[in-house]
């Protein structure tokens, strides 16, 4: 007897255990599956949020199938301590486990309502743009100037008020670093006016996910920090036999293509006409550095130069001054900066624009007369338009 009672326990421990097996290797099947969600959704994780409400809203979303098993999943593979808040994009049919990636990994909101202030080279701009997670493309609901004064957009101002808004700042290439702080120090969210103003050139252009409260001086540290880690970067790779002493001399150099470049495919040969302008002991005669002489970086010339200011002598007029300035006359970004490291290998000695649209780019020329050539087309480009104002 009791050796058939044991038979059928242990018969029954085997079904039990093998029962358990299945449930768990479905269950593991269900979080790595594709999921249900027939068109991407925009996933809202609140500051103080968790798992268990994360999941409840999956599910009412009809993005998972089962809150457990997502719950279970999160468990399993140790995540539930690194949910992110913010606001994330997920496609359809993405599994359970893709899920709980999106919203742990950390890193910039990828969807959701934003405010983005761009700090340009002449203005800073707000715009008001929501994702749309079905086209994946950004719909803008307000576009102005915050310095001008008018009525504000209510798009801003309902955004403003939203508790979910995001914000972001984006620093465009070219920008100085007095006009990155004037422009920080007048967003109205963020803390701490900072009168100091960095180093020209050490500010990364990039895009900086900001949220209110958030302190100018550590933004800008943030800035730094990322430069710095570019330009090392960068000058570890460089190519050989530039005439750069060290990377500061990298940074003023890419500082300089940053404002000559008219477009990004056009930044490898620039950075030629300059290195080889340095290798043959030419000055660099160009513009940008007088106007950084005149302004120091303080806003806009405005106008163009007179030769007066062509003629005197600054730090960083390079139609006088021999080699490179004193400083770098703007934040180049990485891009740039990889350009003067790894320059084309060209003959150029000259360029000028091509048209009087500057998105048009350079003509670049080896000799002097066939840049005496290309000066002239540009010239007339100029008459013509002149004629044209005057009738």
């Amino acid at each position: 007897m009791w050796k058939h009672i044991a038979a059928n326990a242990l018969t029954f421990l085997i079904v039990a255990l093998f029962l358990f097996g299945g449930v768990i290797a479905w269950g593991t099947n269900e979080y790595s599956a594709e999921g249900p969600l027939d068109q991407a959704i925009c996933v809202q994780v609140r500051s103080g949020s968790n798992m268990r409400l994360v999941s409840v809203d999956l599910a009412e979303q009809n993005a998972i199938s089962s809150p457990a098993i997502f719950r279970m999943g999160v468990d399993y593979s140790d995540k539930a301590s690194l949910l992110k808040a913010g606001s994330f994009l997920v496609p359809e049919r993405s599994s359970m486990a893709e899920i709980v990636d999106i919203v742990t990994r950390g890193g910039q909101s990828t969807c959701g309502t934003e405010i983005v202030y761009r700090v340009g080279v002449t203005r800073v701009v707000a715009q008001v743009r929501e994702l749309d997670p079905v086209s994946g493309r950004f719909v803008e609901l307000a576009d102005f100037d915050p310095a001008e004064v008018g009525e504000t957009p209510v798009a801003y101002t309902e955004t403003r008020a939203a508790d979910d808004t995001q914000y972001r700042v984006v620093i465009a290439e070219g920008v100085t670093s007095w006009q990155v702080v004037q422009a920080l120090n007048s967003l109205e969210f963020m803390d701490g006016e900072v009168s100091d103003i960095p180093l020209e050139g050490n500010l990364a252009p990039d895009s900086y996910q900001v949220q209110p409260g958030d302190s100018v001086a550590e933004l800008l540290a943030v800035m730094e920090s990322s430069q710095a880690r570019i330009l090392a970067s960068a000058w570890a790779e460089r190519a050989d036999g530039l005439p750069l002493s060290s990377p500061q001399e990298a940074l003023i150099l890419a500082s300089i293509i940053e404002k000559e470049a008219s477009t990004s495919d056009e930044r490898f040969d620039v950075a030629s006409v300059f290195v080889n302008r340095l290798n043959l002991g030419m000055r660099l005669q160009t513009d940008p550095t007088v106007i950084y002489g005149v302004t120091e970086g303080r806003g806009v010339l405005g106008r163009g130069l007179r030769q007066s200011e062509l003629r005197a002598e600054t730090p960083w007029n390079t139609y006088v001054i021999a080699g490179l300035p004193e400083t770098p006359i703007a934040n180049p970004g990485a891009a740039t900066i990889e350009a003067a490291l790894n320059p084309a290998s060209t003959d150029f000695i000259f360029f000028v624009a091509k048209t009087l649209d500057p998105r048009d780019g350079h003509n670049f020329a080896v000799t002097l007369d066939d840049h005496n050539a290309n000066v002239a087309i540009y010239r007339a480009l100029e008459a013509e338009r002149a004629a044209l104002t005057d009738n």
